[in-house]
């Protein structure tokens, strides 16, 4: 039986290519995947480990704030704390540093060297060089106007020593002169971002606090084990304080990375399933064809003393080859995917030093998955060539037995049935889970895959009742052959359906968010001009400053993220000022007051007071992150509005729960009868100054919102590429083996004068059925699975259902146009095949 696997493979090497690049392609997925994420998690831990100390000692936050971009701001600590833990027995050395993101480089070009998303880090120069900073060229910074800058930075914008860069910080804008450079960490990689050093007196002024660090950076003296350093520091200095031996350090930090760029992995390894799965059609679809076609020879086979668990082994086997191979191409084919991943993520400034991480685990999924998957899909196949009795390798008109659809399509209707009845508990429940309703429209596109053969036939009948009528007898015969085989034509648009499914419940849930958010800032939020970082840092209050005193400008209101406990609980809120509250964001109050919360007070949304209980006039125990505790008065509750978010404080009262004294968002009204242009010109102006900042105007502050939503909705239409990619794989598959299975049919076809062209236009026709088949469910499923979806996203923000209708006729008509581009080669290769050896072909 060897011989026999061997000689099919070789025998059917083009039909089995077309299969196997559907398993190259979803193994390179998962394969480069894994890659990517192995070397993002390499990378960001060889740079925590090369630049933590052996002990570290940072202010001990009362909790850890979570879902904010950069985290919460570091907490000082008293410079006197460096000589305290440098008397402990053990310490070689103990040096505090200044460590915050806030600090950008301008280029020469005069604007903000881009990170891409990446912080721009000020520090302070560690003259023990405990933080990894290594001296590379030039001189330690010894005065205000004196700074060092990475090797990266330094060869992106062309400075040099004892030229002059002007810095974006925190506070005031800073002109200083390059006195050299430095390498962070073994590498000199910082993933993107840019390092700027200065003198510690001026790095406390600019980042933290005169006479504080940020932490201290402790070496042990030679005999003595990190462990035992940490617990005689932390024993020296009591309660207040977090130690950290370097391990410990750089586990901790590899663990937030990972929770904060845990959503990447998740995202690709889904596409990759998709992939996968999609995959499985074309494989099942080849398997069950080519057995087809294999009739005589397997009956031969049983005829001759083979056993059906032979003959099922030898299908089998022919699978488990191409697996093998298909898994070892798309290995191969994934570091490709993880070194385009690496430059897509480099362009937006997640850069990845060194090699590619090829782990174990890689290797072993990759080969799992390939080979479950193909093997999976060819059983199925495999059994019923098994099931081929040995007479008929006598008879030329025998074919495969096709079975009854009957317990498929119960099974179909039951899971419809199913599935139905979550999307509709979880559109019409309140406060339902997401998954009821990704659960049910899982349901619905397997009963969908399980129910299309059912489907296809009324489906082929009505789309092409009008072919004959245009196309003559090439219509007539491209609308039998698809009715022909309804599991094949069922299979091969169920590829393409799954693709069509995902682009259509995105586009319609990227729609609704657009619209959903132009709504929101329209009814929520009230301002002509709205000032915000460009690289979404926050920024020196000077700018709200400066603008208030501009002419025809009414009032400034500002808004400043924080991170609190409300009762226990994590938040992330906004601190306001009285102007913000009372005539920037329109709230509409449910209970109590609205307005801006004066000190002692505070405001929520519904949601919130609803999910802990909370009335208006009880008191909310409050908790910063830096341990300060306040008892507030709800004043009053306001329906949910993402715009808003969940809760409003008082500036003054954020910055005594150690909130950032920086602002995020600074909102400009207009005296009456100012002109708009002459205002705008005015305040940016201002903001000249602040390249990182920018001004717009309510219109153009949506549209960057939208913009964000768009970006998003880009990726993951690219991604869902792939899917159709491999439709369109296994709809030339299909045709192609469809083609080799009516050899003699094609012959006699053009012997009774069927000219090439409509041999050829028979063909697309077909594809072109099969294709829109597949499309017009995947459209269906597609508006299901939106539609539900954006339902249970209205507390979230998503509260406006929009159905983009053009771009889902353009997705039918490019589904079309799949289909004639799919049948290009298979009909060509119809076209050209000889008459008399096509009559010769025994079938």
């Amino acid at each position: 039986m060897r011989r026999v696997v061997w000689r099919n493979l070789l025998a059917h090497k083009v039909r089995l290519a077309l299969s196997g690049l559907a398993v190259v392609l979803g193994v390179a997925f998962v394969a480069g995947t894994l890659v990517f994420t192995d070397t993002l998690e390499r990378t960001f831990t060889a740079l925590f480990e090369s630049t933590t100390a052996d002990v570290d000692v940072s202010a001990e936050r009362a909790f850890e704030p979570t879902g904010a971009p950069g985290g919460a701001p570091p907490q000082p600590l008293d410079a006197a704390l460096a000589g305290q833990i440098a008397a402990v027995d053990g310490v070689a050395s103990a040096t505090g540093y200044v460590q915050s993101p806030g600090v950008y480089v301008i280029g020469p070009d005069g604007k903000v060297v881009a990170t891409g998303g990446a912080p721009g880090i000020g520090t302070g120069w560690d003259p023990a060089e405990g933080l990894g900073m290594t001296l590379t060229a030039g001189r330690a910074p010894a005065a205000r106007d004196e700074v060092v800058l990475d090797e990266a930075t330094a060869e992106r914008t062309g400075y040099g020593i004892g030229d002059t860069v002007e810095l974006l910080t925190p506070g005031p804008r800073l002109s200083a002169t390059v006195v050299g450079t430095l390498r962070f960490g073994e590498s000199g990689g910082l993933a993107g971002a840019s390092l700027v050093a200065f003198d510690t007196a001026t790095a406390q002024e600019l980042l933290a606090a005169p006479g504080t660090f940020h932490g201290v950076s402790v070496q042990a003296a030679d005999g003595v084990g990190r462990e035992e350093l940490a617990e005689r520091v932390d024993a020296a200095l009591g309660e207040g304080l977090a130690v950290a031996t370097r391990e410990e350090a750089s586990e901790k930090r590899t663990e937030q990375l990972a929770e904060s760029l845990g959503f990447i992995d998740v995202f690709l390894l889904v596409f990759a399933g998709i992939a996968l799965f999609v995959g499985s059609f074309i494989i099942l679809n080849t398997f069950s064809m080519l057995v087809a076609q294999r009739t005589r020879e397997l009956a031969l086979l049983r005829a001759l003393g083979a056993s059906r668990r032979q003959v099922t082994g030898s299908v089998l086997a022919e699978a488990l080859v191409l697996a093998v191979l298909g898994s070892t191409a798309g290995l191969l084919l994934g570091l490709a995917v993880a070194a385009g991943l690496r430059w897509a993520f480099g362009r937006v400034g997640l850069t990845l030093d060194g090699s590619l991480v090829v782990a174990p685990r890689t290797v072993v999924a990759a080969y799992a998955v390939g080979v479950l998957v193909t093997v999976l899909a060819a059983y199925l196949p495999a059994r019923r060539a098994a099931k081929v009795p040995p007479v008929a390798a006598l008879r030329d008109d025998h074919a495969m037995p096709d079975g009854s659809l009957r317990r498929r399509t119960r099974a179909g209707a039951v899971l419809g049935v199913a599935g139905g009845t979550a999307l509709v508990a979880g559109t019409a429940l309140d406060d339902a889970p997401a998954t009821l309703v990704l659960l049910g429209s899982l349901a619905l596109v397997v009963a969908a895959i399980a129910l299309s053969p059912v489907l296809a036939r009324p489906f082929l009948r009505v789309a092409g009742a009008a072919l004959p009528r245009i196309w003559g007898p090439a219509g007539r015969l491209a609308r039998e052959n698809a009715l022909r085989n309804p599991r094949r034509t069922a299979a091969t648009a169920s590829a393409l359906m799954v693709g069509v499914a995902l682009v259509t419940g995105f586009s319609i849930i990227g729609q609704s968010a657009n619209a959903s958010i132009g709504s929101a800032v329209a009814e929520r939020m009230r301002s002509d001009f709205i000032v915000s970082s460009a690289v979404t840092q926050p920024f020196s209050p000077q700018v709200a400053e400066e603008v208030r005193g501009l002419d025809g400008v009414a009032s400034v209101g500002v808004a400043r993220l924080g991170f609190v406990e409300l009762d226990g609980e994590p938040t992330m809120l906004f601190g306001v000022d009285e102007t913000t509250g009372d005539d920037v964001f329109a709230l509409d109050v449910i209970a109590g007051q609205g307005g801006a919360p004066a000190d002692g007070q505070l405001l929520v949304d519904a949601d919130l007071a609803r999910d802990r209980g909370w009335e208006v006039g009880e008191t909310v125990a409050v908790r910063g992150v830096n341990g300060e505790q306040r008892e507030l008065e709800l004043r009053g509750i306001y329906e949910t509005a993402p715009s808003v978010g969940p809760a409003l404080l008082p500036l003054a009262t954020l910055g005594e729960l150690g909130g950032e004294p920086l602002d995020r968002w600074v909102f400009v009204q207009l005296a009456e009868g100012a002109g708009a242009g002459a205002v705008r010109e005015a305040v940016e102006a201002v903001v000249a100054d602040h390249p990182i900042v920018s001004v717009k105007d309510m219109g153009e502050f949506v549209q960057e919102q939208q913009g964000q939503v768009a970006q998003l909705l880009m990726i993951i239409n690219a991604m869902l590429v792939l899917s159709v990619l491999i439709a369109v794989l296994g709809i030339v598959n299909t045709l192609a083996l469809s083609v080799l299975e009516r050899t003699r049919e094609v012959g006699l076809l053009r012997a009774v004068g069927m000219a090439r062209r409509q041999l050829r236009r028979t063909i697309r026709l077909e594809a072109v059925l099969i294709a829109l088949f597949g499309a017009v469910l995947g459209l269906g499923l597609g508006l299901v699975f939106g539609v539900g979806l954006v339902s249970v996203l209205d507390g979230q923000g998503i509260d406006e259902l929009a159905v983009p209708g053009g771009r889902l006729a353009v997705l039918l008509a490019v589904s079309a146009l799949v289909g004639v581009l799919a049948a290009a080669w298979p009909a060509h290769r119809a076209s050209r095949m000889p008459v008399l050896r096509a009559l010769a072909t025994a079938q």
